[in-house]
């Protein structure tokens, strides 16, 4: 019996310690990166006691939200820190900085944003590994609408649409009308500043 409730205080002990770490983590991270509020920490493994003892983690989950990043809806990141050092005696105090072994990094931008930038009638989907692109337009004097497919990059830190094949209604156009019609749909937008860059 004493081994069991030794036990389940060790795991509230540790549970509490990770909560305690997540906070300080979290709202270091919030000022030295400027934001406007701390982002959601997640620090993985059991236990996690010894791993605050010797000041380093193996893993630790960042999720940053539009708010956090102050910017457009539907913008968000996610950073995992990998070999993450806090020393005991900063999550008692003040967590200044948190230096990585490894840092890997996700920016998530929504089909909505993207849309708006390119045209509020706009309508984006994921087809295959590309996307496929739906608009109205005005081509002399008529309302045509147009489909186009085409690919999504990240170039000098813009995420850009390129139009690769296109239809007005339900005809394919042929390669000399096609740069014409990307026009109505490409797109370069840039990516907001994240956190370490």
């Amino acid at each position: 019996v004493l081994v069991l409730v030794l036990g389940a205080v060790l795991v509230v002990v540790d549970r509490v310690g990770v909560a305690v770490a997540e906070r300080r983590v979290a709202q270091g991270i919030a000022e030295s990166a400027g934001l406007s509020s701390a982002p959601e920490v997640d620090i993985e493994g059991f236990p996690v006691l010894d791993d605050a003892v010797r000041g380093r983690y193996d893993e630790v989950r960042v999720r940053f939200s539009a708010d956090d990043l102050d910017t457009a809806p539907g913008t968000r990141a996610e950073v995992v820190l990998r070999g993450a050092e806090v020393p005991l005696e900063d999550l008692l105090g003040v967590v200044r900085e948190v230096p990585v072994q490894r840092l890997d990094g996700t920016a998530t931008l929504s089909y909505d944003l993207l849309s708006a930038e390119i045209g509020e009638d706009t309508r984006i989907e994921r087809v295959w590994d590309g996307l496929r692109l739906t608009r109205t337009v005005d081509l002399a004097g008529r309302s045509v609408d147009l489909v186009a497919e085409g690919g999504v990059s990240l170039d000098d830190g813009d995420v850009v649409i390129d139009v690769e094949r296109a239809s007005g209604a339900g005809v394919d156009l042929p390669p000399e009308v096609l740069d014409g019609v990307g026009e109505f749909f490409s797109l370069r937008y840039p990516v907001p500043e994240l956190p370490y860059g």
